[in-house]
């Protein structure tokens, strides 16, 4: 069994929806795991978070209280509050209701825009768990390795670091047809075309058009890269669950769009439900949702 014996351990209070189940399989981090009974590991850039709940609220953190604050709380979108969401919901709509109870605690991560790029690039046509082992064979391979009191961890590769891999070593990573696609966003990010950091100043259009510049990138692996990495939490990534939901629940008019700047979280809420209940979803005889 693992313990949080690190030095830096600190406990902190969480006064809000926060579930550490929910947020580590909502689809969004492809490497957020629990390493133990109740122990979840989060990794972003070269920082990586051990946190379990000890209490209601009140957590046990694997870092000192600065980098809790200035990366951690970015990161688990602290400053924002998830509780009132579910007043936002319309009365009417009792699945998106159904949805709240049930993927309370979610949160939206802000991820480095790199490593959220790349790993939906690699999810197209993969389930979650599938896209989880391609993303840990590219950091296993070609990542610099950091040891825990745990585990040994590969820190996400930047594209640099991608960039020197020969074809044939790529791949080994059983990357598929999107390997022309992880080639092209290298070229594109690390000759400006696609700048990562310009991005984040322009407007949920124009951040779009942006990375859409790159092969394989559409709509919704950008809105993806937007909404888990910038914070734009009026994009709405559209995936076949989503879909679903909208044709099979809301009689093919789309709900999220009426949530504006809250649209994304919204849409987090109902694919999350989604994925879990996967028969209610695709069972025709259960009544549409009314709005």
């Amino acid at each position: 069994m693992y313990q949080l014996l690190m030095a830096s351990k600190m406990e902190i209070n969480i006064a809000d929806d926060f579930n550490l189940q929910a947020i580590a399989n909502s689809g969004q981090a492809f490497r957020a795991k629990e390493i133990d009974n109740d122990i979840y590991r989060f990794i972003i850039r070269n920082h990586i978070l051990y946190i379990n709940e000890l209490s209601s609220g009140k957590f046990n953190i694997s870092c000192p209280n600065e980098e809790w604050h200035s990366i951690w709380e970015p990161y688990f979108d602290l400053n924002r509050k998830y509780e009132s969401f579910r007043d936002s919901i319309f009365p009417k709509d009792k699945f998106l209701l159904k949805a709240y109870d049930y993927s309370k605690g979610i949160r939206i991560l802000k991820q480095d825009p790199w490593e959220t790029l790349i790993s939906f690039i690699l999810s197209q046509r993969k389930s979650i768990e599938e896209t989880k082992i391609t993303v840990e064979s590219l950091a296993s391979t070609f990542g610099k390795s950091i040891i825990t009191p745990y585990e040994t961890i590969h820190l996400f590769p930047s594209a640099i670091e991608i960039s020197k891999a020969s074809t044939k070593e790529l791949e080994k990573c059983k990357l598929g047809y999107r390997l022309s696609y992880i080639q092209d966003a290298i070229q594109k990010v690390m000759s400006g075309i696609v700048n990562l950091r310009l991005v984040e100043c322009y407007s949920d259009v124009n951040l779009i058009k942006t990375l859409m510049q790159i092969k394989g990138v559409g709509c919704k692996i950008a809105s993806c890269v937007g909404l888990f990495s910038y914070g734009r939490t009026g994009l709405i990534p559209t995936d076949t669950w989503i879909k679903k939901v909208i044709d099979k629940r809301y009689g093919g008019n789309d709900p999220l769009p009426s949530y504006g700047e809250i649209a994304g979280i919204m849409q987090q809420y109902i694919f999350y439900y989604a994925i879990n209940h996967k028969e209610e979803i695709l069972n025709p005889q259960v009544t549409n949702a009314v709005i």
